[in-house]
C-alpha cells in the first residue's frame, strides 16, 4: 500500500514537545496516481526566511503543515531530539502550547 510519511510535532500533558511519525494511506486512482483522503484547510500561507534563520524555542500559532521548498531546516523539540528536514519533506506542527521547538537553517 502506498503511503505518505508525515513528521508531527506535538506537546504532551507536561508541555514537553516531541516528534511523532504519522503515515497517511494513499488510494490508487489509476492514471493520475495515488491520492490521500482530503484534509481540510482553512488558509494557506507562504513564508520566506533568510539563509541564517534561527528561531529560538517557540510555539506554532495554529496547527499547521510546513513544506520547505528549497532549503533544509533543523528542528529541535524540547525533549532534546533533533531532526533535519530536507526540501520537500512534510512537517505537521501542533505544539500550540508548552515548551515549543527550535528552528534553524
Amino acid at each position: 500500500m502506498a503511503t505518505v510519511r508525515i513528521t508531527r510535532i506535538y506537546s504532551d500533558d507536561t508541555g514537553e514537545s516531541h516528534f511523532d511519525e504519522v503515515t497517511t494511506p494513499l488510494k490508487d486512482q489509476g492514471a493520475i496516481g495515488f491520492i490521500s483522503e482530503a484534509i481540510g484547510a482553512k488558509n494557506i500561507f507562504f513564508r520566506y526566511t533568510p539563509g541564517d534563520y534561527n528561531f529560538d524555542f517557540h510555539n506554532v500559532p495554529r496547527r499547521q503543515f510546513s513544506i520547505n521548498l528549497d532549503a533544509s531546516v533543523k528542528i529541535t523539540v524540547s525533549d532534546g531530539k533533533s531532526q533535519i528536514f530536507p526540501p520537500g519533506s512534510l512537517l505537521f506542527a501542533e505544539d500550540t502550547s508548552g515548551k515549543g521547538h527550535l528552528s534553524q537553517v
